[in-house]
């Protein structure tokens, strides 16, 4: 079975040659030529794979659209206050530009859009396999949908693409109505969804199918629900709930599903084929996808990489003299992606699985006795790591001193396996605590080896770090560390004394053991992006891992609902739906409820931050509920933020790369950031 839409490309290579490179020119690509070459099946098979090409490419693998769709937002801060992407993370300085996130974004969606319009046009010539063209060209359309509705919910009112390049290229492109983008938009997956089947066409997991044209149906209603449009009378937010409930009670019907179990979603046996997800983009395997491995940049998601803290900080505690190129962690050097106060106080630990299944708190070592190589630092002879501390790490590190001269053993065993595509993989399987036999009959294998169940118990003697959260219920009377042989460090104390930020320097924090110790630079690390199983590691580069990226997934339809009735007055029934996610998310052990019985516009917002953090939508979502709203929460949650903050921000500026290529720049505008006359905004928001 094929695993990525990349495979299509291979079937007429020669087509290819003749598209566009991935460049914006006048907001068109280039004009495709070889008509008789996509007058054939073949040859629009394969040009159609292209309009996959920037999802996976660039927007859902590396971080510049990562960091455009949640920073700036009241649940991200930058990582010790650095002044690193502050334009996003801050909105300082923020203004058009070339090269930057924003720009990129702008640049990569229109660049597919050529190419989406010229499938769809062409499609109505072949005349062979009439049913398969159909859903290339359904397919086409969810994709014209999905790129143009990325576009205009940051920028506004931009231009529609609804044509194939023309020779003659428009030079003085004219914006349109937010109307008339999201009419666009909905009639394109109403009529995808017509047409799509429910199960991906050929097999492959990395096509649009019914169910993601409908999760986008009910995106583009509730984005534009906020731009208060309407139609046939009917608001935005009616629509959202329709469709959004429509789906949920008919969710077989499209092939959609939610796990039973939070942790279900995210293990990563369920990684290359997760039932809740709706669309993805799908990563490369280097275990079977053999002959489309290495194309262009499919192969480079480096994400989890700017959400984890530089684990090399702490090599003294963990006794590791490398840890930035760490087999189990990989090259954590990119660290940036750091939680704010008020989402890791969204989360309830004590009941909420969602925690772990997040966040990272519980750091560990590892050993490779399943490993023959003697180069590797634990021996294959050798489970524990014996810890020197003689240097007196309890003291540096705030441990109690019974622990001194004791073994921390490892966490998991990570087994090599070398391919020739794909290299060296790197799969772990969990030493149960107590086992220090080296024994490898005894390894357990767990849904993802970077979840570790709360609480970490006090006797665990596999982690060298725990960061708790001192607010849970578990550690309201105080936390002892007596007994406790890994360092411990409350998450609050990682913040400033207010609240508003992650300490810049030791001396910042309100609780250090010693200020020569590193702890500072640690925070609870997002873990949706890392992922540890054969054929997700790319040859020796520690910094990638090729997961699927969860694009759209089920359970953003339950909050759609949620949001949609609660903006409609009936807390009780967007409650419903909320609890739905939330009782799924709730401990086996817990026997308290967690159940709502009214939803407030808040209960929407921290259900979001404790279901999507980090899944490319908390942007969107603040910006939706306008501009105070925005404003207040940014007050309240993100003051760095606020402080730069003002209405413009309420979009994204457009892209300079794009104002440098037309002739009526200061007409189109910039969306007000001062380097045009004007913003261009008047007139189309409506």
């Amino acid at each position: 079975m094929k695993k990525n839409i990349i495979k299509s490309i291979s079937i007429v290579s020669c087509a290819l040659c003749l598209l566009s490179s991935c460049s914006l020119d006048e907001y068109n690509p280039k004009e495709v030529t070889g008509d008789e070459i996509l007058a054939t099946y073949d040859g629009i098979y394969g040009m159609q794979a292209e309009c996959y090409k920037p999802i996976y490419g660039q927007l859902f693998t590396v971080f510049d659209y990562l960091s455009m769709a949640e920073c700036g937002t009241d649940i991200w801060w930058h990582s010790n206050n650095k002044k690193w992407a502050e334009q996003l993370f801050y909105y300082e300085e923020l203004t058009t530009s070339t090269e930057k996130a924003w720009d990129k974004a702008f640049t990569q969606a229109y660049s597919a859009l050529g190419i989406v319009n010229t499938v769809i046009n062409r499609c109505d010539q072949i005349t062979e396999k009439t049913e398969d063209v159909a859903i290339l060209k359904a397919e086409a359309k969810y994709l014209r949908a999905f790129y143009h509705l990325l576009l205009t919910t940051y920028y506004g009112p931009i231009t529609l693409v609804t044509e194939e390049p023309a020779d003659n290229i428009n030079l003085t492109p004219k914006r349109n109505t937010l109307t008339e983008i999201y009419t666009s938009i909905t009639t394109d997956l109403k009529e995808a969804i017509d047409v799509l089947p429910v199960t991906p066409f050929e097999g492959n997991r990395a096509r649009a199918t019914k169910k993601a044209a409908k999760g986008l149906l009910c995106r583009a209603y509730i984005q534009g629900a906020g731009q208060n449009l309407s139609e046939n009378g009917v608001s935005y937010w009616q629509r959202a709930q329709e469709e959004a409930e429509e789906f949920i009670a008919n969710k077989a019907m499209y092939g959609a599903d939610l796990y039973d179990d939070i942790s279900d979603t995210w293990a990563d046996t369920n990684n290359r084929k997760n039932k809740e997800a709706l669309f993805v983009a799908a990563g490369i395997d280097a275990c079977e996808d053999l002959d489309t491995y290495g194309y262009a940049n499919s192969g480079n998601n480096k994400l989890f990489a700017h959400c984890y803290w530089g684990i090399s900080n702490l090599a003294d505690l963990d006794n590791t003299s490398d840890y930035a190129t760490s087999y189990l962690y990989g090259k954590t050097n990119e660290s940036h992606l750091a939680p704010s106060y008020y989402l890791l106080h969204c989360f309830n630990p004590t009941w909420d699985k969602r925690w772990e299944n997040t966040f990272q708190t519980a750091f560990f070592n590892y050993s490779m006795v399943n490993s023959s190589d003697a180069n590797y630092s634990y021996a294959k002879s050798q489970v524990k790591v014996v810890k020197d501390r003689s240097r007196d790490f309890c003291t540096k590190y705030g441990i109690d001193a019974g622990m001194k001269n004791k073994p921390i053993y490892p966490y998991v065993d990570l087994k090599i396996t070398s391919f020739t595509n794909g290299g060296n993989q790197y799969t772990g399987r969990v030493w149960p605590l107590g086992v220090t036999s080296g024994d490898t009959a005894k390894l357990e294998t767990v849904k993802k080896i970077y979840v570790v169940d709360y609480p970490v118990a006090k006797d665990d003697n596999r982690f060298f770090l725990y960061l708790y959260p001192n607010w849970a219920d578990e550690y309201k009377d105080g936390y002892d560390k007596t007994g406790r042989i890994y360092a411990s460090v409350a998450i609050d104390d990682l913040m400033t004394k207010n609240n508003s930020r992650y300490v810049a320097s030791a001396s910042e924090m309100t609780a250090i053991p010693d200020e020569t110790s590193n702890v500072w630079q640690t925070w609870p690390s997002l873990n949706k992006f890392i992922w540890n199983y054969e054929g997700v590691y790319n040859s020796n580069n520690l910094q990638i891992r090729n997961g699927d990226i969860m694009v759209q997934r089920f359970a953003e339809i339950y909050l759609i609902a949620a949001e949609a009735e609660q903006h409609l007055g009936n807390s009780a029934k967007a409650a419903e739906y909320l609890n739905v996610l939330r009782e799924r998310a709730k401990r086996a052990s817990y026997t308290g409820d967690v159940k709502l019985q009214t939803a407030t516009e808040d209960d929407i917002f921290d259900e979001y931050a404790r279901e999507m953090c980090g899944e490319f939508q908390r942007w969107a979502i603040l910006q939706r509920h306008g501009l105070a709203t925005m404003k207040s929460r940014l007050k309240k949650y993100n003051v760095r933020a606020d402080s730069a903050f003002v209405d413009r921000c309420y979009w994204r500026p457009i892209s300079g790369t794009f104002l440098q290529q037309i002739d009526n720049t200061e007409e189109y505008g910039d969306n007000g950031y001062g380097t045009t006359a004007k913003s261009g905004l008047d007139g189309y928001l409506q």
